[in-house]
């Protein structure tokens, strides 16, 4: 990652990055960032912005972030991050998520990742599934993935089920974070 960490509050520019084009773009806050872990929130009502692609954004039809804020934490090296949902308020803890994704790659104002189709929800009572399985099969044949990304992408899935078949999250110490608790900054 980075050579300097984000400062806190800090606006950070997210870019979704395929085949090597801007696909999507939109702001996040900076809660936390030690150069290792960079922890974000996107509001609810964040302006989202999409670029021309070859391939369409499944969010293409939205002006917005809409429904929820959400605390996003992005470790150096991993194929997920961890996204805790609240709702759009900030005031009622909904679920965690693991969102399958490239590494992220630091920039002067932000961070560069892609989604990668793979997700699991996990609900407020630690159970947990797989959402959007049935997504991997067309982005592969479509070449909207890779087959290196796709078993990079299997490969943190058996580690992400494993860590949460030990209720070993590392992202834990986060399960008291609000966005009340005054660390987004503005």
């Amino acid at each position: 990652m980075a050579d300097a960490p984000f400062p806190p509050g800090a606006a950070l520019h997210v870019r979704e990055v395929l085949h090597g084009a801007e696909w999507a773009s939109w702001d996040e806050r900076v809660v936390s960032d030690d150069g290792h872990l960079l922890a974000s929130v996107v509001a609810d009502g964040t302006p989202l912005a999409f670029a021309d692609h070859p391939f369409p954004h499944p969010w293409g039809h939205l002006a917005a972030w809409t429904g929820t804020t959400v605390l996003k934490l992005r470790r150096a090296g991993d194929w997920y991050s961890v996204w805790k949902f609240f709702s759009a308020d900030g005031l009622f803890f909904l679920s965690w998520y693991v969102n399958f994704e490239t590494p992220v790659l630091r920039t002067a104002d932000g961070v560069d990742v892609d989604d990668l189709q793979l997700d699991v929800v996990i609900d407020p009572d630690g159970s947990w599934r797989w959402k959007d399985v049935h997504h991997l099969a067309p982005a592969l044949a479509s070449g909207r993935i890779t087959q290196d990304e796709l078993l990079a992408v299997l490969a943190a899935a058996s580690e992400v089920a494993d860590l949460l078949d030990r209720d070993d999250r590392w992202w834990a110490p986060w399960d008291g974070w609000t966005p009340q608790d005054g660390r987004i900054g503005s």
